[in-house]
């Protein structure tokens, strides 16, 4: 029997199986896919989750970004440099997903990928997850299988709120390799971006707040073909996103949930693969804890998780339902002032809260609604 199962491969499971391998924890790493495997994902990586490992993460970075290009419209560009320590950075998951799992591996993880869970079952003291390679059983269980995932269903969680997203992944010879783009205006309560990898660019796009549009794809195709990018070599998908929607329990008997099937990705960023991460790392620090005798451990992780992520994503949401709302002067009035990059660079590298900066914001921009407020 493993002291914890964990079902997904994704980061946050890689994550939490790397950590309780490190801290002497027997730990299987179920994937359902056969691994590297192909995940659709702009792929942008805040440097600040170098904090939680002791390795480097070189060997999986395609490239580093230090400017952004704003456009509304397609119109009226702002160029800024971020500055923060360290440049985000670009990775292809494929070979990002792979890399940590295999820094699991090397701390005694063990990996069955092309292996998917069919069913859990709670015994007594333990779970049993069945599989069509057979059952197998572990003191304790993290559900990381993400967005799209059975797991947390299993668990007897209720479906979450879920918003939709699409990728387009396009070949390209001559790859800007130092700018970011983020373009407002073509898409109603969100934003397309476009980054660059290393033999192309990875394009998304997100709604944050309304109705989900029908015609994201096509609104993406658009932008890319306006900005002159052969569509023809292109993989486009679309994806749901589990975006942070209020404080929710993430334990039950002996599970957590970790990563999208946690619901934590960004409400005004979309940024997941950071928070995912997070709560690998958190999860493992519980299940370590739980191991070790402690009767509140579980409910621990949901607190902290509620503490340390939840709270400062009610400022992103509150942020995401001004903008939105009102994206032109949003623009104006935020994203064109010298600072907001500055800021914004700061949140996704970990040098900043939402708290920190959200108030003044909402201000800014409400003062711009109702003259003489601000």
């Amino acid at each position: 029997m493993f002291d914890c199962i964990v079902v997904g491969a994704g980061p946050a499971g890689a994550s939490a199986a790397y950590h309780l391998a490190k801290r002497g924890r027997s730990v299987l790493l179920l994937e359902k896919q056969s691994l590297p495997r192909y995940k659709p994902c702009s792929g942008g990586v805040s440097p600040a989750i170098a904090q939680w490992f002791d390795f480097d993460f070189a060997p999986a970075i395609e490239r580093k970004i230090e400017n952004i290009c704003y456009t509304w419209k397609l119109g009226d560009p702002v160029n800024a440099k971020l500055q923060t320590a360290e440049p985000m950075w670009m990775v292809s998951r494929n070979v990002f997903d792979h890399y940590l799992v295999q820094q699991a591996q090397k701390q005694g993880a063990e990996l069955r990928d092309n292996t998917e869970a069919t069913g859990i079952e709670f015994k007594s003291d333990h779970w049993q997850v069945n599989t069509a390679g057979g059952a197998v059983t572990g003191r304790y269980l993290i559900a990381a299988d993400g967005a799209k995932g059975p797991t947390a269903k299993w668990l007897g969680f209720k479906a979450p709120k879920q918003r939709s997203g699409a990728v387009l992944e396009v070949a390209a010879s001559n790859v800007d390799a130092v700018n970011a783009f983020f373009e407002f205006g073509m898409v109603k309560n969100g934003y397309v971006w476009r980054f660059p990898k290393a033999d192309g660019y990875a394009l998304g796009i997100a709604t944050f707040r309304g109705n989900d549009p029908n015609d994201l794809s096509k609104t993406l195709l658009e932008y890319a073909q306006k900005s002159g990018m052969d569509v023809k070599t292109g993989q486009l998908t679309t994806h749901p996103l589990s975006l942070w929607d209020g404080d929710q329990t993430l334990h039950t008997q002996n599970a957590l949930l970790a990563g999208e099937a946690a619901c934590v990705v960004d409400p005004f960023t979309a940024e997941g693969i950071r928070p995912a991460i997070f709560t690998g790392v958190k999860a493992a620090g519980a299940i370590d804890e739980a191991l070790a005798g402690k009767t509140n451990a579980l409910q621990g992780y949901t607190d902290l998780i509620s503490k340390e992520w939840g709270a400062d994503m009610v400022w992103a949401q509150r942020l995401a339902g001004v903008f939105y709302r009102i994206p032109n002067i949003g623009y104006k009035v935020g994203i064109k002032r010298p600072s907001a990059t500055e800021r914004i660079g700061q949140i996704l590298c970990g040098e900043l809260r939402y708290a920190d900066v959200a108030n003044r914001a909402l201000k800014r921009l409400s003062s711009s609604l109702i003259p003489g407020m601000g």
